[in-house]
């Protein structure tokens, strides 16, 4: 993923953001997906902003990096290969030269698969990621995309809150822990299944362990989604990185259709959890996916 600062002036930002939909559509299809997202500054006053849109605030714990964090523009492209990545990156880039990249990240997915409707992969701290996300597209639908009556500008129903955060983890801290300690920390097995034994994709019932004897109080999923029942409303897609021995982590990545009750409820909600001293997030951004097509570019004129 890319992020974008605008390298003409102001009053051909119109022209640039054209532009930038028309590169993207032109790359997105087959073995490449590819979409872009506006920072808080992306849209001219008059185009009417997504009401929850702001610069990524700091988080208890956060030290952002400016040259790591946030940007007018994201231009996010996966694909099949590394390769195809790269080329389609650099074949998009060449055309804009209205844009600046303002920082960029590359991640993969170790174990990249799909079971029962989720999309799961390995994160660097050797645990499978993505139960927690819905398996049936109308569900990913409800948490993810924003609706009518939302109180959102009318182009931007149809769209998604993205949130990206650059969260260098401590490896060799967190592996020199025993697996066991590990999954405390985490609340779950690496495999996925809960620590009372619930299957991976099944819901652990945390009110029948009100002390934390099994699952801590302080466990990461135990903070995150304290009420199973009622898993919080966003849809994960994490990647990991790695740029040497002491720079590597994990570009989290969710969706949502209101960033109040999605990212924003779930990160205070993790201020204290264990896994804390094991991380450490250094850039990112807020932005917002607008819908498919280009009708939100109406909202230009």
């Amino acid at each position: 993923m890319t992020a974008l600062d605008l390298a003409v002036s102001e009053d051909r930002l119109d022209d640039a953001l054209r532009a930038a939909h028309r590169v993207v559509a032109a790359i997105d299809g087959g073995k490449i997906a590819a979409w872009l997202a506006l920072g808080d500054a992306a849209l001219p006053p008059h185009a009417g902003r997504p009401r929850h849109l702001k610069r990524m605030p700091l988080f208890a714990g956060d030290v952002l990096d400016p040259e790591q964090s946030h940007g007018r523009l994201l231009l996010q492209i996966t694909g099949t290969s590394a390769q195809a990545v790269q080329d389609a990156a650099a074949q998009s880039l060449s055309k804009l030269p209205q844009w600046q990249i303002r920082w960029r990240m590359d991640g993969v997915r170790p174990e990249n698969r799909t079971e029962a409707g989720r999309g799961l992969a390995r994160n660097p701290f050797h645990f499978t990621e993505g139960y927690g996300n819905p398996a049936s597209p109308a569900e990913l639908d409800d948490r993810a995309t924003v609706k009518a009556g939302q109180g959102e500008p009318g182009w931007a129903v149809g769209g998604s809150y993205q949130v990206i955060r650059i969260i260098r983890l401590a490896t060799g801290f967190w592996d020199r822990d025993t697996v066991q300690e590990q999954e405390r920390i985490i609340g779950r097995r690496r495999d996925g299944r809960w620590l009372d034994g619930t299957p991976a994709d099944e819901r652990a019932v945390f009110a029948s362990d009100p002390d934390g004897k099994v699952t801590p109080l302080d466990a990461h999923v135990r903070r995150a989604a304290p009420d199973r029942r009622h898993p919080p409303p966003l849809v994960r897609r994490g990647y990991n990185y790695h740029r040497g021995a002491d720079d590597q982590g994990l570009i989290f990545s969710c969706f949502q259709r209101d960033l109040t009750q999605g990212f924003e409820a779930v990160q205070h909600r993790l201020q204290g959890e264990a896994m804390a001293k094991y991380t450490l997030t250094v850039g990112g951004g807020y932005f917002f996916v607008p819908p498919p097509g280009n009708s939100w570019l109406n909202a230009l004129t």
